[in-house]
């Protein structure tokens, strides 16, 4: 290290933020995530023990994925190598490569490399990985905002194992932000500054589990905060107020979150539960979700799990669909919202639903069995001399319309996929099926 270097590493201690200066050093200094690295958890043994294999850090920002990976660096005996995927190319992985095979032929010492943002590598950049990951030349340590799953190679997957990471719950925020108030070495302690006890309430809830929004907010707070006549800084509500943004949803539309929030609108909306269901809409909205595909979801729903219990739903939520193209946002919020809450309370039915799957499944197990002869077209040319559609009886020709005759092959004779229940508009449909059979 040059003397440039040692000034400049000098002076980023003093300069860089707050929330990097305020990382934890050792395992017991690290907040929250107790589920991965509680005592006699696996990943707190390993670290422990310096027995580290690869693994990959996966969670929202701001709950310490890189503070892990930089726990790790200053536990282990291994050469700890860091990279940023959003900077680092080839190039950048092979020297590391190389330097890790001669640390690991020369002097035996393993190399831990640590990507963070590992999801911005392509696939190649990833591929490049394995080889070296497989024969043990480096260990690795992936950290991503993204679901692994998706955005990282499913062989550097199996090679690894995936640690989540939750969001801190507003307890933990506030352990961190007392911390950065009073600590005199790494954090604001200097200042001789005060948090009032609201100011601290809502800035743990507002910071929504992310740490890193919490102490860039005590940072700000702090060094834009005149004394007060008691000669300190005061960080009041108001100060609070000003220094940290609007709640930030958690939501991408190619990523789980988008998943789970769909899902559960889904799932609410067939669980019968109105206000569940507008919550989520809300949260999709609010995020900035296509109301079409909201829209799309609502009329499935009201096709699949309501069906012939209301026969209406799928009516209010086609009609909801068209509307908001018609109107827009942010009116089409109004509509999305009352065909939610019609579906939510509508009475609930998969008979329909199901009696398509179960007459698919008999057509891939039957294969094409001949329409009855009475069914088939007698229009065409020939079709008379062929004896197709002889012995049709028009149902309108009877009383109440109605007349027996055979409709399913001859083959599925007394079969039924269409089993209404005793939901909604179904009981009167099952009593007219009733009548149907006696007659």
């Amino acid at each position: 290290m040059d003397l440039f270097e040692y000034m400049r590493q000098g002076t980023m201690k003093k300069e860089s933020p707050l929330a990097a200066r305020l990382r934890p050093r050792t395992l017991n200094e690290v907040v929250g995530q107790q589920h991965i690295i509680g005592k006699d958890t696996l990943l707190y043994r390993a670290i422990s023990a310096d027995k580290i294999s690869s693994i990959i850090f996966y969670g929202p920002p701001g709950t310490g994925k890189t503070t892990l990976a930089k726990v790790i660096a200053g536990t282990t005996k291994s050469e700890f190598t860091q990279i940023n995927a959003t900077v680092a190319g080839k190039k950048d992985m092979e020297a590391v490569v190389e330097k890790a095979k001669d640390d690991l032929g020369m002097f035996g010492k393993r190399t831990i490399l640590f990507i963070d943002e590992i999801h911005r590598f392509n696939k190649g950049q990833q591929d490049y990985l394995l080889p070296f990951v497989e024969d043990g030349t480096i260990i690795l340590i992936g950290a991503t905002t993204e679901n692994p799953y998706f955005e990282v190679n499913s062989a550097l997957i199996s090679r690894s194992i995936v640690f989540e990471l939750k969001p801190l719950d507003a307890e933990d925020i506030k352990v961190l932000i007392l911390r950065a108030v009073e600590d005199k070495d790494r954090g604001m302690g200097a200042y001789d500054a005060v948090i009032d006890a609201d100011a601290l309430e809502f800035l743990a809830d507002l910071s929504d589990g992310d740490a890193r929004k919490a102490l860039n907010a005590v940072e700000l707070g702090v060094l834009t905060t005149q004394r007060s006549e008691d000669g300190k800084i005061h960080l009041t509500l108001d100060v609070a107020k000003e220094c940290i943004q609007k709640r930030n949803m958690r939501y991408d539309k190619t990523g789980d979150n988008h998943y789970d929030v769909i899902s559960a609108f889904i799932k609410s909306m067939r669980g019968s539960d109105p206000d569940a269901a507008v919550y989520y809409l809300a949260r999709m909205l609010e995020s900035g979700e296509d109301i079409k595909f909201i829209a799309r979801r609502i009329m499935i729903c009201a096709s699949e799990d309501v069906g012939m219990a209301d026969p209406n739903a799928l009516t209010v939520a086609v009609s909801a669909s068209l509307a908001i193209e018609r109107v827009g946002m942010p009116e089409a919020q109004i509509i999305l919202s009352e065909a939610a809450v019609y579906v939510a309370t509508a009475p609930k039915s998969n008979a329909s639903c199901m009696a398509v799957f179960e007459a698919t499944e008999e057509v891939r197990r039957t294969g094409n069995l001949p329409v009855p002869p009475h069914l088939q077209d007698s229009h065409y040319k020939g079709a008379k001399k062929l004896n197709r559609g002889i012995g049709y009886q028009y149902a309108h020709d009877y009383p109440k319309h109605y007349v027996q005759q055979q409709y399913l092959p001859y083959e599925l004779t007394g079969k039924e996929f269409f089993k209404p229940g005793g939901n909604g508009y179904e009981v009167k449909i099952k009593e007219h099926m009733k009548w149907l059979k006696q007659q």
